[in-house]
């Protein structure tokens, strides 16, 4: 092997790998991608604390979004509508956030409310709940905010980090909204499952 020849192997050898991903080709969708993987590794490691903290605060028998739905219910204490909570948590589906408050109710958390003759239900934090909300409140100070107030300038970057991603929500909602005017598998270059079977 000539000089030439084994400096150019060292040379590969040394190379950093190239990020070679679907998701991730140019620079911007590649920091993009890093993005997204650190938000589903944040909201599993959220998920995860927030049923722990549910657990040591008598709230174990609720399922992760009836945990969330009754914060949202107790937040500023006032009644709430469905529409209302839907929007607050940011989903589409009325019926499972429904289907929530049902179990909600029946844990004597939270209680549906009519006002006179009107047709609208609201949704209030009864006794108990509050309670339970408010020990679920002293956990996650003793065991979270004690250690996350000691990093540099967190409340800044928190707000910041809030910011970006209230903007980035809406970036994301309005790409489903413009998605939905595609037709799928309509590009020449991607045959679509169901030619690729006819040519069998």
């Amino acid at each position: 092997m000539t000089q030439e020849k084994r400096s150019t192997a060292k040379e590969k050898a040394q190379a950093v790998p190239a990020r070679a991903w679907h998701l991730g080709t140019p620079h911007h969708e590649a920091v993009t991608t890093e993005f997204e993987w650190s938000i589903l590794r944040f909201f599993q490691a959220f998920e995860r604390y927030c049923m722990q903290i549910a657990h040591i605060s008598g709230l174990a028998d609720l399922s992760f979004s009836e945990l969330i739905l009754l914060h949202v219910i107790g937040l500023q204490d006032t009644p709430k509508t469905v529409g209302l909570l839907a929007r607050q948590t940011n989903t589409d589906s009325v019926t499972n956030v429904q289907y929530s408050l049902r179990k909600l109710v029946a844990y004597e958390l939270v209680v549906k409310i009519r006002e006179g003759k009107s047709k609208v239900f609201t949704y209030d934090v009864t006794d108990k709940g509050r309670e339970l909300i408010n020990q679920y409140a002293q956990f996650r100070q003793r065991v979270l905010t004690e250690q996350t107030k000691s990093i540099e300038s967190i409340d800044r970057k928190l707000s910041e980090a809030a910011r970006l991603i209230s903007m980035l929500s809406g970036v994301y909602d309005e790409a489903v909204r413009v998605s939905a005017t595609y037709n799928p598998y309509v590009s020449q270059d991607v045959p679509s499952p169901a030619a690729k079977t006819r040519k069998k």
